[in-house]
């Protein structure tokens, strides 16, 4: 028995799915629940994504045999900006984490990353419900629930490439190893670290500018101020497009096709 989540489902013969979990203790894995499409399967509504589930499991080799899955706590619906967010996350762990490789801390991160995004979609449905019915521009004046969400995203980022083996370095310069200085400014450079940026100099390949108070807020866990949570959306998409290798995620192409649809309204 295991803790664990669903990230993805897949149609394996006419009854069953092929899930990818990610669990506490064992990682990600590949697991065949037979009969879980059947109309009147228990498990039909229980195994999806972002319910935390208690999972057994027997066999071996790449696929495993679902033996049971039970919701380990209540979970509200995701929706909106959340719940992109949440399917990113996921996406994230498919693509860069290994089977059988367990991460418990990882495990722990993406559990509180998950449980948050859920609180920030309940609590923006509540200010939209409370809106007086006569404001036709409610939905325009709310808070925007996209600014709450990006310090959820940066800490299971930051993370998860320390988990998969990314070293980051964001309390020393690399070459010097001289303490980064919060007033000064820094190329993050992938594979080397931070270096000083004069002004006006070239910038290196595969580099973003960053201030030194930001790579330190990064290194403290501190997320609340908007030019760090900025820059930290800067570094970590370099780094993480460095670790895809080239790969896609789905859940950026979707972001920009919503916008895009959004520009031409």
């Amino acid at each position: 028995m295991d803790k664990g989540y669903v990230l993805h489902t897949y149609p394996y013969r006419e009854t069953s799915l092929i899930l990818q979990v990610w669990t506490e203790k064992h990682g990600r894995l590949g697991l065949v629940a037979k009969g879980a499409r059947r109309p009147r399967s228990a498990s039909r509504s229980v195994l999806v994504p972002f319910q935390p589930l208690a999972l057994d499991w027997f066999g071996r080799g790449e696929l495993r045999t679902l033996k049971t899955a039970e919701p380990a706590a209540p979970a509200t619906p995701l929706g909106g900006a959340s719940l992109l967010s949440a399917f990113y996350l996921n996406e994230l762990l498919l693509k860069l984490t290994t089977r059988d490789d367990p991460h418990e801390a990882l495990f722990a991160a993406y559990d509180e990353a998950i449980t948050a995004l859920r609180d920030l979609s309940r609590a923006h449905g509540e200010r939209m419900r409370a809106q007086p019915q006569d404001e036709p521009r409610a939905a325009e004046s709310a808070p925007d629930p996209q600014r709450a969400i990006e310090p959820v995203l940066r800490r299971f980022e930051l993370r998860l490439l320390q988990e998969v083996g990314f070293a980051l370095e964001l309390e020393r310069e690399a070459e010097t190893r001289a303490p980064i200085a919060a007033e000064r400014d820094y190329w993050y450079v992938v594979e080397r670290g931070p270096i000083p940026a004069p002004e006006g100099a070239a910038a290196p390949a595969n580099a973003v500018r960053l201030r030194g108070l930001t790579l330190l807020d990064l290194c403290r866990g501190r997320l609340d101020d908007p030019r760090t949570i900025a820059q930290s959306k800067q570094l970590m998409r370099l780094l993480i497009n460095h670790s895809l290798n080239g790969q896609e995620l789905a859940t950026r192409a979707m972001v920009r096709d919503l916008q895009r649809l959004d520009d031409s309204g």
